[in-house]
Formats: structure tokens, C-alpha cells, sequence
């Protein structure tokens, strides 16, 4: 079973919490690493552009990552 885990962060300059399975925290992790920003600061920039909810966000920008990174290297 997947567990989801629940942080506290702050986006934006106000705390908040964010339930993601710890597959997506990594994943996250790994990408804000590559583009030299915190954590906080790369849910920042993907709040800014939500039209759902945070987690939902986080999701789906974890999956168009790996997609494009995936389509780099078919080509």
C-alpha cells in the first residue's frame, strides 16, 4: 500500500500543508535540485499556476516532468 505523507511548508510566504505519496515528495525533490530552488520555493512557482488543488498540482507537474524528460531522450 501507498502511503501518503503530509508536510508543512510554506508557499508564498504563508505555511501550509501538502499530502503527497513519498514517491512525488522525491521526485519533487529531485526536481528542484536540477533547477537550483528549494522545495518551498519550486511549490511556489507551481501554486502560482494552480487551477486545482496544491497535491493535485504537485501530481500532475511531477508526471509532465518525467514525460518531457522522457521525450528529450526519444529524440
Amino acid at each position: 500500500m501507498i502511503g501518503i505523507h503530509k508536510r508543512s511548508i510554506s508557499v508564498a510566504g504563508h505555511r501550509t500543508s501538502v499530502s503527497l505519496e513519498e514517491e512525488f515528495w522525491t521526485e519533487l525533490s529531485a526536481i528542484a535540485a536540477s533547477r537550483n530552488l528549494s522545495i518551498s520555493r519550486l511549490i511556489t512557482e507551481i501554486d502560482a499556476k494552480k487551477t486545482t488543488n496544491l497535491s493535485s498540482e504537485i501530481r500532475l507537474f511531477v508526471l509532465n516532468n518525467l514525460k518531457q524528460r522522457i521525450d528529450k531522450k526519444e529524440d
